[in-house]
Parts: structure tokens; sequence; C-alpha cells
């Protein structure tokens, strides 16, 4: 027989979780998650950590009490594709969009019928061009989730099932939004940037002809002074908080709005802010 000691319940001996770890660090009394939530928060800790590891280790304390509802992409911003979509309809609504998953939907948002993933269907239109086209053929299930379902076991979920996007639903079955491995992982890790993503360039650069590309984070003073325009910044202080005021909503890519003699097209964005946008001058000349 071995002669191994197993540790009992609640053994000091037995491995500690991260919370557990940390609870020892920071003191010998009981803590709750939000007491060393508050502890990393002040200022002693700047000498051991630099401030990403600060914040990552937050993040991983804070995404066992977040919800799928409070990170998701809601349904109104949910880019799907319509399962008796035309294939060229469906090929660009992909282009225009830039992910690598949709959900497809049936008579409407509530009616989730499956997922498609690009790959499936760029190799499609290479393999076998001119051929008829039917998206059923390439619809995978989609993994559906009750939009309470907590962050940490939901990331849990998709490490084992490899699947990297699922759709939540409210508490009547209705379709509630969308939620990516990536939106998770950026609740831990921060902003994951991608090529759509916007690069650290001039606020305004000319793109050819009467077409400029126009941070979404360019002060509308400063969008003024080059266009010689007078777009009122009273109830906004950049080009992108005006499409929002405009529209009353975040855009989504490739949305495009008329105003003040300007046209913007929303050219890269995500689930949280405005990236980019072309602006053709439909009356300003710009300087």
């Amino acid at each position: 027989m071995s002669n191994e000691r197993r540790p009992a319940q609640g053994d000091e001996s037995e491995e500690p979780t991260l919370y557990g770890r940390l609870r020892r660090l920071v003191s010998n009394e009981p803590a709750t998650r939000e007491d060393i939530i508050g502890l990393l928060q002040e200022g002693r800790w700047n000498a051991l950590l630099d401030p990403d590891e600060l914040a990552m280790l937050q993040g991983v304390l804070e995404v066992a009490d977040t919800q799928v509802c409070d990170v998701m992409v809601p349904r109104s911003q949910m880019v799907v594709l319509e399962r008796d979509a035309p294939g060229q309809e469906i090929l660009h609504a992909i282009v225009e969009s830039g992910h690598s998953r949709y959900p497809v939907i049936g008579e409407d948002r509530d009616e989730v019928v499956g997922m498609l993933l690009a790959k499936d269907l760029l190799r499609y239109f290479v393999e076998t061009p001119g051929q008829d086209f039917d998206l059923r053929h390439f619809i995978r299930p989609a993994i559906i989730i009750p939009e309470t379902k907590r962050l940490n076991t939901l990331l849990k979920e998709f490490r084992i099932s490899r699947n990297h996007l699922a759709i939540a639903v409210d508490e009547y079955g209705a379709t509630a939004g969308l939620l990516t491995i990536e939106d998770v992982l950026e609740e831990i890790v921060g902003e994951i940037g991608d090529e759509y993503d916007a690069q650290e360039a001039e606020p305004i650069q000319q793109l050819g002809g009467r077409r400029f590309q126009v941070r979404a984070l360019t002060r509308i003073e400063d969008f003024n002074e080059y266009f010689h325009a007078a777009i009122s910044d009273e109830d906004y202080d950049t080009v992108g908080g005006l499409l929002m005021h405009e529209l009353g909503r975040l855009p989504r890519r490739g949305e495009t709005l008329a105003c003040h003699g300007f046209r913007f097209k929303v050219v890269q964005a995500d689930r949280r802010r405005l990236h980019m946008l072309e602006v053709v001058p439909e009356a300003a000349t710009p300087g």
C-alpha cells in the first residue's frame, strides 16, 4: 500500500488556484475576489508589476463574474447571412465585413439555422467556379448559449469544443447577440488587433480624387480646418461621435451616411467603437 499522503479537503498542501495563491500573497485573512481586485489597484503594486500585468490579473479575476450579455455583440449589430441569399450577395457581405464566421438565419434573426465559415465558402468558389450554389450545403451547427452564462465557463467550453463563436439567447429563446472567443480573451488581455484594425497614421489622408481616409477619433475642429467646413462640435468632439449622433447608434462596418456636405463610410470598426472612415466631400473643398 502506498504511504503517499493525500491532502484532505481544505488542506493547505493542496495545489492552490490562482485565486488562492493571490489570497496568500496579499493577506493571511480570508478575502473576497473584490478585495483582491481592490488590492491590485493600489499603487504599491506598481513597483512589482507593470500596468499590462496588473490589467491582465484583474481581467482574470473579473471574468468569472462577467456574463455573456455584458460583452456580447448585440442582436442589432450582428452581421448575419440569409439562408436563401444568392452566392454573390453572400460573398459581398463577407468581403464588406471581414469576419471569418457568420450566423446563418432563416426567416429572421431569431431563427439561427447554423453557422458559416468563410473559408468553406471561398474554397468552394475557387475549386468549383460557375457551379450552382446552395448555402445549405455549407451550414455547420450553431452553438446556442444563455446570455447569462459566465465568461470563464464559456471559455472552457470554447477550448473543449474548438468552437470560436456562440449565439446567445434570452430567457424566452430569442436571439440576444453573439460572442466569439476573441471577445472573451479581450476581457482578460485587452483589445486584440488584427489586419482590419486601424493603424497609427495621419488623422486625415487623401486616397485619390475626392476620397479621404479619416480616423474616427479626429477632432471636429481639426476636420473643419482641413476641409474648410463648419460642423458644430457642441454635441460631439470627434468625427466618429458625429456619425453616432446622426444615426443614434454605433454604425457598422460598410454603413454610409451623407450629412453636412460629406459622404461618410465606415471602413474599420468593431463592436465597441469606430476606427476608420472614408470621407468624400460633396460641397467642401479640402485644404
